[in-house]
């Protein structure tokens, strides 16, 4: 197999962006519809890891605001004028997959953020993945009560997390 590397998502890339998703997150479903929806928004930040077996995993991010987590299988219908973080709505990879492939999207992510002069990343943190986010940069942030009501909805243990590219 050759080796993995990140490439941009296209609209004939949903099948399987669907089925990863359906893979790893069996609990926190979305729609088909509303991943396309972020490549279409977003394609810059919206990605897939591709090998010549076909594709492994995949990452949607977009501009978004600080501490307004996105609704879980919920349209966004468009993006805020004012972004002042680029949210990683999703990272996905196979298990058997795994490896240092993150830190590649992340820093692919980084990139489009400060030329878009964003200078923050956000995103939640499920299943108790918080320890690969801070290898990346990533801090938790401490939820206030309308923070927790949102995370509710991504599941129990669900952490949302910033990295401030000023400091990197």
């Amino acid at each position: 197999m050759s080796k993995p590397h990140w490439r941009p998502a296209r609209a004939s890339d949903l099948p399987a962006i669907s089925a990863i998703a359906a893979r790893i997150h069996p609990a926190l479903p979305e729609r088909e519809e509303v991943l396309a929806e972020k490549i279409r928004l977003c394609p810059e930040g919206c990605g897939v890891l591709d090998t010549d077996q076909g594709i492994i995993g995949y990452g949607l991010a977009h501009p978004w605001m600080r501490y307004r987590i996105p609704p879980l299988d919920g349209f966004l219908q468009a993006l805020p004028d004012r972004a002042d973080c680029l949210y990683i709505h999703d990272v996905a990879v196979l298990p058997e997959f795994r490896g240092g492939v993150v830190r590649a999207y992340v820093g692919d992510i980084e990139k489009l953020a400060r030329a878009s002069r964003i200078r923050t990343l956000a995103l939640v943190s499920v299943y108790g993945t918080p320890p690969l986010w801070e290898r990346v940069g990533f801090r938790t942030v401490t939820a206030n009560a309308e923070l927790h009501a949102k995370l509710a909805s991504y599941g129990d243990g669900a952490t949302y997390m910033l990295r401030d590219l000023a400091a990197t």
